[in-house]
């Protein structure tokens, strides 16, 4: 019997159809794995509206979803602690282990790295978006069955969180601000609050999802969208220690860099649009300012399940609407909309 999936699947801008195609037979080495819930991601949503995200331009049909957890159904490889019924969250990072970036222990700089539901390869790595996928053991991380498929699914993005923060060094006691509400600020919000940082401020142009960075425990925020009085008076009463640009715009990249202390950090969390910005370079020049990338994650994925397993994070906190994977174009259209939503989950039913 050939197994076939439905899976959420991008043709073009704003041209998403959720359609069947047959599986072939399971690799060696793979594992088959059930579709139980996916998150959809900021970078989901740039793919959705431009077919494109940054650099990365889909070039034929590509499968989204990289946020996804569910249930081991075959396994056709070596694959130790794993068996068939199991719950596991997904890494959707498939690393060489060989290249240089690899052996040097930053696994999310391989340099021959394909990632889930992603273009920057051609051809394209097909996403987690559909009702049964194939992964690599390696990208398997078991979960309690106690542990709903939505929270392993957001795995992913706490991961990318826990890994901005490591980028800023140890901030305990740090005054921080965040450029961008969205799911990835408000993770890294939390994730910050676990190293212990001081006074934390999220600064945004939309009021809905200010007002969810206080529910969630913001000491302050700031609505750009009337100018930047009060981030200047802020700046100038209260030394910013470190700024993480998450919006991914130049505006917020610009903003990190005027905000930020002489001597503190700014740390590039937002995908950024493709090809050239401005960027105010002597402004880190004379501030001596840290500019640091981030990108993706590393170790922090097994991390970031753990902490979901134990509690210690709540990611569920952030999920604001949930809908069947079918209804996926619906579903994008409502996390597109940040009146109305934070974090739009797909789930297998």
């Amino acid at each position: 019997m050939i197994d076939s999936a439905v899976a959420a699947t991008l043709f073009g801008p704003e041209d998403l159809r959720v359609v069947e195609h047959p599986l072939g037979p399971l690799a060696p080495g793979m594992v088959r794995v059930r579709f139980g819930a996916g998150g959809i991601c900021g970078s989901d949503l740039h793919y959705f509206r431009h077919a494109r995200t940054g650099d990365f331009v889909v070039t034929s049909p590509l499968v989204l979803g990289h946020e996804v957890a569910g249930e081991i159904v075959k396994i056709n490889a070596d694959a130790p602690g794993l068996a068939v019924g199991d719950r596991v969250a997904v890494n959707p990072s498939r690393w060489c282990g060989q290249c240089a970036r690899c052996a040097e222990g930053r696994a999310n700089l391989c340099e021959n790295i394909y990632f889930m539901g992603s273009a920057s390869k051609t051809p394209h790595m097909q996403g987690g978006f559909a009702s049964l996928f194939d992964a690599t053991p390696a990208q398997c991380v078991k979960v309690p069955h106690a542990v709903a498929y939505q929270a392993a699914a957001l795995a992913e993005p706490l991961a990318v969180s826990l890994h901005a923060v490591a980028r800023a060094g140890d901030i305990a006691g740090r005054n921080v601000i965040l450029f961008g509400a969205g799911p990835i600020g408000l993770l890294t919000m939390l994730a910050a609050r676990l190293k212990g940082c001081g006074e934390l401020t999220v600064a945004d142009i939309a009021e809905a999802p200010l007002a969810f960075a206080s529910k969630l425990g913001a000491n302050r925020t700031i609505d750009l969208s009337g100018g930047d009085d009060e981030l200047k008076a802020l700046a100038a009463d209260k030394a910013i220690d470190v700024a993480f640009e998450i919006s991914g715009t130049a505006a917020g990249l610009a903003a990190a860099i005027a905000s930020v202390r002489r001597g503190g950090t700014v740390v590039q969390v937002g995908n950024l649009p493709g090809g050239q910005i401005p960027v105010a370079a002597n402004a880190v020049m004379a501030k001596e300012i840290d500019l640091n990338g981030t990108f993706r994650f590393g170790a922090e994925f097994n991390q970031a399940v753990d902490l979901i397993v134990s509690g210690d994070i709540d990611v569920l906190k952030l999920v604001t609407a949930e809908r069947p994977l079918p209804s996926a174009c619906e579903a994008f259209a409502l996390a597109a909309d940040r009146s109305r939503s934070v974090k739009v989950v797909l789930t297998a039913d």
